[in-house]
């Protein structure tokens, strides 16, 4: 709560010099009916002591339940230097590098983002984030629309197994822009989206970009080479979505295939950035060099100074601010500076070896989780399909019941339902178990899971 300095004289000067008999006056357009009055609800106020000593003795009955949910936030540990340096002074105040050169530490951080990124997905370039991963696969499909010159078409494939947020935020932002966006269904048996049916969608008019998720929105493995190798046969943009954790593991984006894709997009909340409600988080988007030009948002270059000493600059910023509007790439105005700061000393302390390690640990946590789980009568895989660190399972009982007395009996935060996003898919649970995930925390789900099933 900030300290609001004003004194009654204070507010009564400043009414005057601008011609108001009264604060309440400065609110007069709101029509009565808008107005809430007073909440008799609120308590009285109480001193700065005595809120301490509420929040105190509220924050005593927080419980720590273990968490099984991933669809899209991961319960990752993170290590006590990241948010111990993300949180000095230079780092947690700096909103934003306007005085660009100036701000060399903070350039520098971005800087080695951008190379982390890049690694990761074996691209060329990388901006220095966007809000989300959401927003920045908008960006990337608006990217690769305004980059693909070869196809008149803005037509977009997009697999239904794609996070059920992504793509909701996706129409949210690009449909009024003019873009086409067809989803792709999933095969019901292995849970994969098969090239075929995007076949069967492709239209006369062509594609001008195709998303491939790796892990898709269900934790299953897509065939991504042999979507990334039809896209570009249709002349289409490969545009990745990518859990970066997985990247440790898996083929980065920028090999798929014959020629790579161009674009890889997602959510780096896996590095160093706590679960928190939901955010803030960060998107990171890459690609290709050839694409660099359209890519939104700020790009931090490396270069020599006068005195031939190495320093940072703001390479490329095609932003809203800095050109004319109708040649801007994008109307963002900002990066997640301090989640790249956290992302960036999260990598840093874990280098290649210590994020394979994190990634290893947690595909064989869930690969146990899910084994103990499917030896209870009528649970079983919902899909076929090779799997990183997540899986539907289909359950005997109703998953929002179950998931209701799991927290409630066992203190187990044991999943996410999958039925309100997919009708076919009711009797689903989406599970996930990270590095986070003991093995004492593993048998007490499959203990209190198995009690919930028997007692019918």
């Amino acid at each position: 709560m900030p300290f609001i300095p004003h004194t009654d004289d204070d507010v009564a000067a400043m009414l005057q010099a601008i011609g108001a008999p009264s604060i309440e006056s400065l609110f007069d357009e709101i029509p009565a009916a808008l107005r809430s009055g007073e909440r008799a609800e609120i308590p009285p106020a109480l001193s700065e002591q005595e809120i301490t000593r509420l929040m105190r003795l509220r924050a005593q009955t927080d419980e720590q339940p273990a968490c099984f949910i991933g669809a899209g936030a991961y319960d990752h540990y993170i290590p006590a230097a990241v948010w111990q340096i993300a949180t000095r002074g230079e780092y947690y105040s700096a909103y934003t590098p306007y005085q660009a050169e100036a701000s060399q530490g903070t350039l520098q951080v971005l800087y080695e983002f951008q190379s982390m990124m890049t690694a990761l997905t074996a691209l060329d370039a990388s901006n220095t984030s966007l809000y989300d991963g959401a927003t920045a696969l908008a960006e990337a499909l608006l990217m690769a629309v305004r980059a693909n010159r070869r196809c008149k078409s803005k037509r977009v494939l997009m697999p239904r197994a794609l996070h059920p947020l992504y793509r909701s935020t996706v129409r949210t932002i690009v449909e009024p822009q003019g873009l086409e966006l067809v989803e792709v269904d999933f095969d019901a048996a292995s849970g994969q989206t098969p090239v075929e049916r995007c076949a069967a969608l492709a239209g006369d008019q062509g594609v001008a970009a195709v998303v491939i998720n790796q892990p898709n929105f269900f934790g299953v493995l897509e065939t991504v080479d042999a979507l990334t190798d039809w896209a570009h046969e249709q002349g289409a943009l490969a545009v990745a979505v990518v859990n970066p954790l997985a990247l440790a593991l898996l083929t980065p984006p920028g090999e798929w295939g014959a020629a790579g894709a161009d674009i890889a997009c997602g959510e780096a909340q896996p590095f160093g950035m706590p679960l928190s409600s939901g955010g803030p988080y960060a998107g990171f988007l890459c690609c290709k060099q050839a694409l660099v030009r359209q890519l939104p948002g700020r790009i931090v270059g490396r270069t020599l100074d006068a005195d031939g000493k190495p320093g940072f600059t703001l390479t490329l910023q095609a932003r809203e601010q800095h050109i004319r509007r109708s040649k801007a790439t994008s109307n963002i105005c900002t990066n997640q500076g301090l989640m790249v700061t956290a992302a960036t000393i999260h990598l840093a302390l874990l280098g290649a070896e210590g994020l394979e390690q994190v990634a290893r640990a947690c595909h064989a946590n869930t690969l146990g989780l899910v084994e103990r789980l499917c030896a209870l009568p009528g649970v079983e895989p919902a899909f076929t399909g090779a799997i990183f660190h997540e899986q539907a399972l289909r359950l005997p009982r109703a998953p929002r019941e179950v998931l209701g007395r799991l927290a409630a009996e066992a203190d187990v935060l044991g999943g996410f339902a999958l039925g309100a996003d997919y009708p076919e898919l009711d009797d689903a649970l989406l599970v996930c178990a990270t590095e986070q995930r003991s093995e004492e925390e593993m048998r007490r789900y499959a203990s209190a899971l198995a009690e919930i099933l028997e007692a019918g």
